[in-house]
C-alpha cells in the first residue's frame, strides 16, 4: 500500500466498506477509548492492540440487538484466541447484577463492558449515535476504520476483515 496515492487508498477503501459497513473519516486516528467491565475493571481499546476490536453497542430491550447477539458470539469464539475481540457495550443505565441474568440466559460469552459516564443519550465515546445495535470496527493498529448501525453476523464481520487485510496488504 505505501506505493498507492491517499486517494486510491480512499477510494479502494470505500469499495471495500460498501460491503455493508460506512467508513470513519478515512482511517481515524486511534482512539484509547475507556470502558468499566461488569465487574468494574477499566478495558481500554489499546489493551487489544494487534487484533481486530468489535465494539457493538446495543441494550437488552432492542430486538435486532438480541437477534445478532448469537452471530456476535460465534465470532467471538471462532477469533477470540486470533486475530480479533468483541466488546458488547451495554447502552443502558443498568448494574452489573441486573445485566448478568440476562447475559446468562443468552449463553453470551464476550466481554460485556459499559461507558465510563454511562449511557449518554445520543452519543458515544466513538460520536453521535444513530440507532442501536451500532458496531465499530477498530483495526489491530487502533484506528476506527468503519461503522454500522443496524445488526451484523459473523459472515459480514469476517469478509469485511478479509477484505480489508486483503487491500492493506497491496
Amino acid at each position: 500500500m505505501k506505493y498507492i496515492s491517499a486517494p486510491i487508498k480512499l477510494l479502494i477503501l470505500l469499495s471495500v466498506l460498501a460491503f455493508g459497513l460506512v467508513s470513519q473519516s478515512a482511517q481515524a486516528q486511534p482512539k484509547d477509548i475507556e470502558f468499566k467491565s461488569l465487574n468494574g475493571k477499566i478495558v481500554k481499546l489499546s489493551d487489544y492492540r494487534g487484533k481486530w476490536v468489535i465494539v457493538n453497542y446495543w441494550a437488552t430491550w432492542c430486538p435486532p440487538c438480541r437477534v445478532e447477539m448469537p452471530e456476535l458470539s460465534l465470532f467471538y469464539e471462532e477469533h477470540k484466541n486470533k486475530d480479533a475481540i468483541v466488546l458488547g457495550v451495554n447502552y443502558e443505565n443498568k448494574t452489573a447484577a441486573q445485566l448478568k441474568p440476562f447475559l446468562e440466559s443468552q449463553m453470551i460469552e464476550f466481554p460485556i463492558v459499559q461507558e465510563l459516564n454511562g449511557a449518554n443519550g445520543s452519543s458515544t465515546s466513538f460520536g453521535p449515535l444513530k440507532g442501536l445495535p451500532t458496531t465499530y470496527m477498530v483495526a489491530p493498529d487502533g484506528k476506527v476504520v468503519a461503522s454500522r448501525t443496524g445488526m451484523v453476523d459473523q459472515k459480514l464481520l469476517e469478509s469485511f476483515i478479509k477484505k480489508y487485510n486483503k487491500m492493506m496488504a497491496k
